[in-house]
Parts: C-alpha cells; sequence; structure tokens
C-alpha cells in the first residue's frame, strides 16, 4: 500500500451523504471527504452546505453540494441522473437525515408530524435506494451505511412516532440487504450513534448539558472508519466510542 492509499483510503470513491448540512451527516461528509472520497452533500438548507464544503475544501477536500428536499421524491430522481452523467457510479450512501416529531403519547400524535416523519424518515428511503441502486451496483464494492435510534427496536414512552418510523427504516434497509447480497457486492449497514451532541438531541433533551455527550465528529470518524475497514452484510452496531 502506498503512502497515498493509506492517508487517503478512499480514493476514487464517490459518496453521497444526506442531511450533510449540520450534526452527524456534515461531520460524515467532513471525515469521508478527509479520507479522499469525493462527497456529494445534500440537505435543504444551501447556506449550511456551502459551509460544510468550504471546510472540506480548506482541509483539501474535494466535494459538491446539492441542495435537495427528499421528501420529493422526483428531486431525488433528478439527483441520482445527474450523479450517472458525472460520474456513473455511487461508492457509498450515508442516510442521516431524519426528522423528530415533537415528542408526545400515542394517542396525541399530531398527524401532519407524523406524516412529515415517514415522509422523510421512511419514503425518502425507499426512494433513494430505488433511484441509486443502479449506480451503487456499477460501483465496484457499492456501501450504504443508515443511521437509526435506539427507539427503533425498543419503544419508549412518547417516542412512539419517531420509534415507529425508525423502525419502518430499519425494516427497508434490512430487507433490501437481504434481496441484494446474492447478487451484488453492495453491502449494507444499520449505524446506531447513541447520545450525540445535535440539534435533534437538543430538542428532546432541552435541559441536557451538550458537553455530557459526544460530539458528532466521534460518530463521523467511525464511519469512515467502518467504510476503510469494510463491514459485512446486514451489519449492525452502535458507537460506544468514549466521549
Amino acid at each position: 500500500m502506498t503512502d497515498n492509499q493509506e492517508q487517503k483510503p478512499l480514493a476514487g470513491k464517490i459518496a453521497l451523504v444526506t442531511g450533510a448540512s449540520r450534526g452527524i451527516g456534515a461531520a460524515t461528509a467532513k471525515a469521508l471527504a478527509a479520507k479522499g472520497a469525493h462527497v456529494i452533500l445534500t440537505a435543504r438548507k444551501v447556506k449550511g452546505l456551502e459551509g460544510v464544503e468550504d471546510e472540506i475544501h480548506a482541509a483539501g477536500g474535494t466535494s459538491t453540494i446539492a441542495p435537495l428536499d427528499l421528501t420529493d421524491g422526483e428531486s431525488i430522481g433528478r439527483l441520482a441522473q445527474a450523479v450517472a452523467e458525472r460520474w456513473n457510479k455511487l461508492d457509498i450512501m450515508v442516510i442521516c437525515a431524519a426528522q423528530l416529531p415533537t415528542l408526545t403519547p400515542v394517542t396525541q400524535i399530531d398527524g401532519q408530524q407524523f406524516n412529515q416523519a415517514l415522509t422523510l424518515n421512511v419514503l425518502s428511503t425507499q426512494a433513494l435506494l430505488a433511484h441509486f441502486d443502479a449506480l451503487l451496483k456499477r460501483a465496484d464494492a457499492g456501501r450504504i451505511i443508515g443511521l437509526t435510534s435506539s427507539v427503533g427496536a425498543q419503544p419508549r414512552p412518547f417516542w412512539g412516532a419517531y420509534g415507529a418510523s425508525k423502525a419502518a427504516f430499519e425494516n427497508l434497509l434490512e430487507s433490501h440487504a437481504k434481496e441484494i447480497e446474492r447478487i451484488s457486492e453492495i453491502r449494507v449497514a444499520i449505524l446506531d450513534p447513541g447520545a450525540t451532541r445535535t440539534d435533534m438531541r437538543a430538542r428532546a433533551y432541552p435541559g441536557e448539558d451538550p458537553d455530557s455527550v459526544r460530539p458528532p465528529e466521534v460518530v463521523g470518524n467511525r464511519i469512515a472508519e467502518m467504510l476503510t475497514e469494510d463491514f459485512p452484510n446486514l451489519h449492525r452496531m452502535r458507537v460506544e466510542t468514549p466521549r
């Protein structure tokens, strides 16, 4: 292995990161770029994406911003077409974008918020898998990592809306992984970042000291390490790295 391969093990890889304007998505994008991947940054907020791209470029990495609303399936299709025309493949997809509805008893869940969470957390995931499937199969070894939450598998009071969406999210990813494992080199992993310092967590735990939980960079670096070390299909893990 050359010095460049050791320093930039993901050189030549094209990575798509959703929710890349802040939090774990931004940290993951920067970590992947630091290891040599060209990162496609997606989120709704252009200013946030531009800030992340500036940091990536300042550190010597490369990226492309692609502002879009993931709840619009047609936008996902247009992005896939653009990626196909420019690179003709996608090596890595990291699904970080998610929406947290107001924490409330199941009987009081706001229907509009629940619908929005299901659309972003579940329907857009299916659209991403569908539109980028061919591009992932064109890569030598396509990799998909989806970020989940413990409430998807372990129901918790007042977290029913978000937990239900994450349970469906996990089911989609696991079903897809099993469907493709014998017909492609694509591998799928589901990662629970655990307690991490994000805006979403701040809304869920408004009284928590942010310094008491790990920064998103810890999770982003672990994701980049996973892709460097590689992982088996249907891999599941929880980030337990010390703060």
